[in-house]
């Protein structure tokens, strides 16, 4: 007889493996299906963002980061090293070792909450009074039913027509993230985060990095004060960064491959790499799931339909994280899936789509959390603005590290805070406080009148918050 749970989660990367945490808190009979497989063959839950996305980025990003300190900045500090050599074998097993330490966190933290975990490609096979039977290809096969199910499947890399990926010569997030030498020349579709991210890794390591970008503007989601910083910054640091490009042909041969393209004049152009990183975006992971067979529909774009609450038009079938509307990021998804846990528990969950953080782990950092200024302009909302620069904190200079600043965009008529934009140090840590001001719907004189530590990152929030009435103390 087939086991039966009260929450059946298909996927266990971010959105998935805490929705089944969370209803397994709530007293909730839970299973979660995952079918992602380390290198013995063995489960590796964790989703892309733990074997191909988050986490071996940023352990790449800080190897490369700890390299460029070594080679370039360690001098200012009196320490002196010779010889200095990256061994991309070293670095790149220390990358797996993380990405292993997660996926053996996320198996204990199901064993520790009683969530059952089934190995194996998970599918809708059909309805009933039980609820929904879905069988699980793994190692053995065998079908197991859920009164509720929770969909999690997350999304797979976008190609470009005609150009599929063979994680050799034109590299998506897996491959890019698993090159065991520095190509000479590395080019890399897509000016986003992924494309940003993986350019400075490997223009740290040693690689001449071409960015080419189809829209004219770069980085036309940020804040285009911070953006236009961002670009400067990233120019210096010798990523070459061409704008307005329209593709053309793309060929692989035994040196690389070839690319031809018109810029941004309509001149046209033919650049050679050795590899080929295509970041262009994500779609929705929803094949093998038999969606059709079961009547699971699926928006326009390709998206599982669902409202505000994550409910799809089948009862008791919910979905969330990047194969639903909304950001694909990883923390959104996580609190989609606390959220639908606690709605199954009959609770009321909640997420706040206005105080989503972004973060783009460069160096410099940028991250930000509500609305840009350019958007603000576009609704005709009377704001004022506050920045101040890391070239002015103490703890900045310090570390050695002065670039970027903080802004503050506050409604010019409650003081309100409706947005926060940063590009420097740490960003991806400071905006925590920026988030938590928006949810509490603070004003930009709660932040200005908050003491802040001395000497401390931080206290650009502060000073940045002082400045939206012109009264910062330190600029």
């Amino acid at each position: 007889m087939a086991k039966q749970f009260d929450v059946v989660v298909i996927g266990a990367g971010p959105g998935g493996y805490i929705a089944a945490i969370r209803a397994a808190q709530l007293g909730l009979s839970t299973a979660c299906i995952d079918d992602w497989k380390n290198k013995k063959g063995g489960p590796a839950p964790g989703g892309t963002c733990t074997n191909v996305g988050c986490i071996p980025s940023k352990a790449l990003l800080q190897s490369t980061e700890n390299f460029e300190h070594a080679g370039h900045g360690f001098a200012d500090h009196g320490i002196e090293i010779q010889g200095l050599s990256l061994n991309i074998a070293q670095m790149q097993a220390r990358k797996e070792k993380v990405v292993s330490q997660n996926n053996e966190g996320i198996l204990y933290l199901f064993k520790k909450n009683k969530v059952s975990f089934f190995h194996g490609a998970a599918a809708f096979v059909k309805s009933s009074e039980d609820g929904y039977h879905i069988s699980v290809n793994g190692d053995k096969a065998e079908t197991i039913i859920g009164k509720h199910i929770v969909v999690a499947t997350g999304s797979v890399p976008r190609n470009l027509p005609g150009v599929e990926f063979d994680e050799k010569l034109i590299l998506s997030n897996t491959g890019a993230l698993a090159i065991d030498a520095v190509p000479k020349r590395l080019g890399i579709i897509g000016a986003g985060v992924i494309g940003l991210e993986m350019g400075s890794v490997w223009r740290r390591a040693g690689a001449n990095v071409t960015i080419l970008e189809a829209l004219p503007t770069f980085l036309g989601a940020v804040d285009e004060q911070i953006a236009k910083e961002a670009e400067k910054l990233f120019r210096k640091q010798s990523l070459d960064i061409r704008l307005g490009v329209k593709l053309g042909t793309i060929t692989t041969n035994k040196n690389g491959v070839k690319l031809e393209y018109t810029d941004s004049e309509g001149k046209a152009e033919v650049a050679e790499f050795d590899k080929l990183i295509v970041s262009i975006g994500r779609l929705p992971n929803t094949s093998g799931l038999n969606a059709d067979g079961i009547g699971l529909q699926l928006d326009e774009r390709g998206f599982i339909a669902v409202d505000g609450d994550c409910r799809t038009k089948l009862p008791n079938v919910w979905a969330v994280g990047d194969v639903v509307r909304g950001p694909m990021l990883a923390h959104k998804a996580e609190e989609e899936g606390v959220a639908v846990a606690e709605r199954i528990a009959g609770q009321h969950g909640h997420v706040n789509f206005n105080t989503i953080p972004w973060v783009i782990y460069t160096s410099p950092e940028i991250a930000w959390v509500g609305k840009t200024e350019q958007e603000l302009k576009r609704e005709g909302v009377q704001y004022k603005a506050g920045v101040f620069p890391f070239a002015a904190n103490g703890r900045a200079r310090a570390l050695g590290d002065t670039t970027g600043m903080v802004k503050f965009l506050a409604d010019a008529k409650t003081d309100e805070i409706l947005g926060i934009h940063i590009i420097g140090p740490l960003a991806s840590e400071l905006i925590a406080e920026a988030v938590v001001a928006m949810e509490f719907r603070a004003s930009s004189e709660d932040i200005a009148r908050i003491c802040h530590a001395h000497p401390s990152l931080a206290e650009t929030t502060k000073e940045a918050a002082l400045a939206v009435e012109k009264r910062s103390l330190n600029y």
